[in-house]
């Protein structure tokens, strides 16, 4: 074989080599710049939202940013779903989703007083739970989910408990017996 050929074929190698490695450093840098500016419009939108809450005062200006920061968590557990797709940034994305959710729901409580906050924080606490438990029975075997759902019935029960405190006296012992009675205490 010729010195010269085999000598253009190594250099051809080493060029395809180049190339390559360029073309996946170029690809990491486009992905990596498409990251940055999502996080960029996602901080944009926080930003936004929390000028809105500017004219706002008590229980509304802080419930306002709070729904401004669970958005922005929102979008960032979005984000890393959506960067790395598996069952378990799925499960991830919607425990984020839930906590954000229950912050919003705890400060829109706060606005309340008596019998009436303490049902709102035990019914946001139950929306909470009953997310989490959807997203650990997704994960989970069958025999699992008899848990998730003694989890939930034990939230439901909570509430309705609650509910009944504000009553009194004949009322209240009826109110009590239904809760048993539908939740099987």
């Amino acid at each position: 074989m010729n010195p010269t050929f085999t000598r253009l074929k190594g250099f051809k190698s080493l060029a395809l080599i180049a190339c390559s490695c360029m073309a996946v450093t170029a690809t990491g840098v486009q992905a990596a710049s498409a990251d940055k500016a999502e996080r960029d419009h996602i901080k944009a939108e926080y930003k936004a939202d929390l000028e809105k809450c500017g004219s706002l005062s008590g229980n509304p200006k802080d419930v306002c940013k709070t729904e401004a920061k669970a958005n922005e968590d929102k979008a960032e557990a979005k984000l890393e779903a959506d960067r790395n797709p598996s069952a378990k940034a799925s499960r991830h994305m919607q425990e984020e989703y839930a906590d954000a959710d229950y912050k919003v729901a705890k400060a829109k409580c706060d606005a309340l007083t008596g019998n009436d906050k303490d049902v709102c924080n035990k019914e946001a606490k139950a929306a909470r739970v009953n997310v989490l438990e959807n997203a650990k029975t997704n994960k989970e075997v069958a025999d699992r989910k008899a848990d998730a759902s003694d989890s939930k019935n034990d939230a439901a029960y909570a509430v309705a408990k609650e509910k009944c405190g504000a009553l009194a006296g004949n009322a209240k012992d009826k109110c009590m017996a239904e809760a048993k009675l539908n939740y099987g205490k």
